[in-house]
């Protein structure tokens, strides 16, 4: 297993030798520049803003929150001067609330309400203003997660209803040090991390409630423990280098289960690593690697900026056949199989994304449209989904004096692999049971974003949720109904 470990490392720091971070397209001569390309904005993950319609509060931690609320809080905002004391050695924090109201109005599990709430705390170092360390960042936070799910208690669906949704706990998630050479051009990340924080993001995707809209819900179903993703951060090796404006590359390796092999009855991941402190590092590694291109179109007489993405993750872990006996080479469903799945050794899977502004309000910075587009493909035979598709458009400022208010409607389809959807028609067969044989999931949402004070945003939501969990069957043999979710999300950063 060493040698496996060693060897992704190897690969993982050959594959972020050769790219870039930065993902901003140089601007166009002329009279038609615009104005995001000669003042760029922070875009998810930490990247150039490539989408003018990239929300202003998110649940996803790639997002840099625009605004906080000190602003509108007077004398009262930096109480004592701390915080600005603090700034002023290097030394900042952000304190960030989510909590949402979601109700299941029909279909699904059952219906029913929940309300549920995440503060982020975290802490960001500069440790050059600090102690002179040239180009180093430490950076921390923390999550105190409660209420109820959607998903886990009413929905049953594959696809989390919510990006806050998860165990009641107080964790820390990521813990790392960032070091900066040769003029920003190489960073070298070495600590706890969290692949959604970094990789695979759709910037037009980040208004969204539903997690498939943040790491795409392929990794999230098929990796150990959901992968090492919110909740969950693992130990982990991230290295970007910056060879010009246009090329990004960026590779890391990371523990590749972040709860462990399961004890008893508790078979929960988040309940395995309930303080997110387990610091895994014996497990198969993960390894994920990433190029995006930053390019310019001219679309109706003006120079618009989009992203083009191609990823893929190696697993080296082993991973069940969701139909195949590994002992007598019978099918599970059959009742004189083992009920011992056959083993496949490592999973892999690619990813490629597509996120384009489509327009620009006349005279702004960040007001108008934007699409996306983002596919993920693993092996049928080892995995319970192997397509994953979702896009969506978004527009910032649609209404006129609501330059911050962001609307978005968006699409998530999940393909049931092969071999899952023949396990059920083989449990058919043998009379274990009646079907339905699982297919597909696809979920519909359109949200709305509206910024009351910087820093403060309420958010409607709609979600229609057809075929939860691929088309499970209820108590009576059924398959679930479709879901129909409604939810009103608070966030306030400070």
């Amino acid at each position: 297993m060493r040698d496996w470990r060693a060897a992704a490392f190897l690969v993982g720091l050959g594959l972020a030798a050769g790219g870039a971070v930065a993902q901003q397209a140089a601007p166009a001569p002329g009279p038609t520049l615009p104005i995001l390309a000669r003042f760029p904005l922070t875009g998810a993950g930490g990247d150039p803003q490539t989408a003018i319609a990239q929300a202003r509060t998110s649940d996803q931690v790639s997002l840099t929150i625009g605004g906080s609320i000190q602003s509108s809080l007077g004398p009262y905002g930096d109480p004592f001067g701390a915080r600005a004391f603090l700034a002023e050695r290097g030394i900042t924090y952000t304190i960030t609330y989510i909590g949402e109201g979601l109700a299941n109005l029909r279909g699904g599990l059952k219906r029913g309400v929940t309300y549920g709430g995440r503060l982020d705390t975290s802490l960001d170092v500069d440790l050059d203003k600090l102690a002179g360390w040239t180009g180093a960042k430490l950076h921390t936070d923390f999550f105190q997660i409660h209420g109820h799910g959607m998903s886990r208690s009413y929905v049953d669906n594959l696809t989390t209803v919510s990006g806050i949704e998860a165990l009641p706990a107080t964790r820390l998630f990521e813990l790392w040090l960032e070091q900066n050479l040769f003029d920003n051009t190489l960073s070298i990340k070495v600590g706890q991390v969290s692949a959604d924080t970094e990789f695979a993001i759709a910037q037009s995707a980040v208004v969204f409630f539903n997690a498939g809209f943040g790491w795409p819900n392929i990794g999230a179903v098929v990796l150990p423990s959901g992968g090492p993703i919110y909740p969950l951060a693992t130990p982990a090796v991230r290295v970007k280098y910056v060879p010009d404006e246009r090329l990004s590359v960026q590779a890391a390796i990371l523990d590749g289960d972040p709860a462990g092999r399961r004890r008893g009855d508790d078979t929960d991941p988040q309940r395995l690593n309930r303080t997110g402190t387990s610091f895994r590092v014996a497990d198969p590694p993960l390894l994920i690697g990433e190029v995006a291109y930053a390019y310019t179109l001219d679309l109706w007489g003006e120079s618009l900026h989009g992203t083009a993405t191609l990823g893929g993750w190696q697993h080296f872990g082993d991973f069940d056949s969701p139909r195949l006996d590994s002992v007598s080479g019978r099918l599970l469903a059959d009742p004189e199989s083992s009920g011992i799945a056959r083993r496949f050794r490592g999973d892999r899977g690619v990813y490629g994304i597509i996120d384009q502004t489509l327009y620009r309000e006349p005279g702004t910075e960040d007001e108008g449209a934007s699409a996306f587009l983002r596919m993920s493909k693993v092996p049928g035979d080892r995995n319970l989904i192997d397509l994953y598709v979702d896009g969506g458009l978004a527009y910032k400022g649609v209404l006129p004096g609501r330059p911050n208010d962001t609307v978005a409607l968006g699409v998530i389809y999940s393909r049931i692999g092969p071999a899952a959807r023949a396990f059920d028609r083989d449990t058919i067969l043998f009379g274990q049971g009646t079907g339905p044989i699982r297919s597909s999931e696809v979920v519909i949402e359109a949200t709305y974003q509206a910024e009351v004070l910087p820093g403060f945003t309420l958010q409607p939501d709609l979600q229609f949720v057809l075929r939860p969990g691929g088309g499970l069957a209820d108590d009576a043999g059924h398959r679930l109904k479709n879901a129909t979710v409604m939810g009103l999300r608070a966030t306030i950063n400070y």
